[in-house]
């Protein structure tokens, strides 16, 4: 994506190791959730219910996602995951710490477990922590052999404190199709968004994989597919045995678990955004027809209306949804969706009225609090704060340029 600094990269690698990535949750009250250390309620600004039906805890994890972390809390709790909440997802390859709670157990129970590269830095009754109930994350980043030493600053001094909002590539898929099946989608070409979900083989790396996916699309036989499909695609092989019984392109779809089938939408949304930031980027200006304040810690408020003049004002870019006024985009949004022959209206989607999106606001630039910066021969340790709902892989790349993913030829191949 195109980077804001116009600077030379450091180049170098991030996450050789889990403690080169280290992430610490901001609460909603704007306490740091510090790792290797026990907290109370009270230290972290927390309310601790004595009626509570849920167990707040403080989870420390290195090598685990987040979902299989707390589910595995839960699970020598006795509890489902419907019991557990989160505020925000964390990296797997990293050691991070945040808030998380199960239903229907006490804090000497889950202080009591031992799960290997999980702690469990501190308990308590509560009411439940609730997705998005964060304020952002703070990160302690070790960059190593970095090419250009002593360039740092000059870099972060470009910035001003901000950067591109851009969503990560993550939101694209490892082949890097979401966008392609969700559009798709939203084109109701359901046959086409079914074969690219099967046999898209750009950026598959597995050999197997991509000869399997290779030999269903010059074959079609569905039935056959599943003696040589890989076991472990097993999303894949649910709709190839969906198929091969039904038939039927739509509810093919509908057999791949709504929290992934609606990723294919949210990768059209992030697609649009990121090329509008970045045509921005590239033009040198980030005219907005809206703009927000920043809240009390300093990160962005798009709820909080703001003059351009206005000192702190952010410009607000749109998630494109059924809900979007079109008169509210700015000309670089309406050049996109132009671009891509699509209208908010596209995001109503009659034939799978569930994946259907209302659409959203999010700052195209993000702020950059509380950055330090030391280097150490070929190391570069980077600390920083940023707003949840912000990556941040895309600050680092400012500083490394070692990202080429580009956002504007997958959406001119769509």
């Amino acid at each position: 994506m195109l980077t804001l600094s116009r600077g030379k990269g450091l180049g170098g690698d991030v996450k050789k190791l889990p403690e080169d990535f280290k992430v610490m949750e901001i609460t909603s009250g704007g306490r740091v959730v510090e790792q290797d250390r026990v907290f109370s309620a009270d230290e972290l600004g927390e309310r601790e219910s004595a009626d509570g039906k849920f167990c707040t805890f403080v989870l420390q994890k290195k090598n685990w996602n987040t979902i299989s972390a707390v589910t595995a809390v839960a699970k020598l709790l006795r509890r489902g995951k419907k019991s557990i909440g989160y505020a925000g997802m964390k990296d797997k390859m990293a050691v991070t710490s945040q808030l998380a709670s199960v239903y229907g157990v006490s804090p000497e129970d889950v202080l009591a477990l031992r799960i290997k590269d999980i702690e469990i830095n501190g308990a308590w009754r509560s009411e439940g922590v609730k997705m998005g109930g964060n304020l952002g994350n703070a990160f302690r980043i070790m960059i190593r052999g970095v090419e250009d030493r002593g360039r740092s600053e000059g870099l972060l001094e470009e910035l001003g404190g901000v950067f591109p909002n851009y969503f990560d590539k993550q939101r694209f898929g490892y082949r890097l199709n979401n966008p392609r099946v969700g559009i798709k989608i939203l084109r109701n070409d359901m046959e086409g968004a079914v074969n690219s979900i099967l046999t898209d083989t750009d950026n598959e790396e597995n050999e197997e994989a991509r000869e399997a996916r290779k030999r269903l699309k010059d074959e079609m036989d569905f039935n056959k597919a599943l003696e040589y499909f890989p076991k472990y695609l097993k999303m894949e092989r649910t709709v190839i045995s969906y198929m091969s019984r039904y038939g039927n392109y739509t509810n093919a779809i509908r057999m791949v678990p709504r929290g992934l089938s609606i990723m294919f939408i949210h990768a059209v949304q992030s697609l649009i955004f990121n090329v509008s930031v970045e045509r921005m980027v590239r033009n040198g200006s980030f005219e907005t027809v809206r703009y927000c304040a920043r809240d009390w810690y300093g990160f962005a408020d798009t709820g909080k209306s703001a003059e351009p003049s206005d000192i702190g004002a952010l410009p607000i870019g749109t998630i494109i949804g059924y809900d979007t006024v079109e008169d509210m985009l700015s000309e670089t949004e309406n050049e996109v969706l132009e671009d891509l022959s699509l209208s908010p209206k596209d995001f109503k989607i009659a034939h799978m009225p569930e994946l259907s999106m209302r659409g959203s606001l999010r700052s195209v630039l993000a702020p950059i609090k509380d950055a330090e910066l030391h280097e150490e021969g070929e190391t570069l340790s980077m600390g920083f704060s940023i707003q949840s709902g912000s990556y941040a892989t895309i600050l680092i790349n400012e500083m490394t340029k070692s990202d080429r993913l580009d956002c504007e030829k997958i959406a001119m191949e769509l």
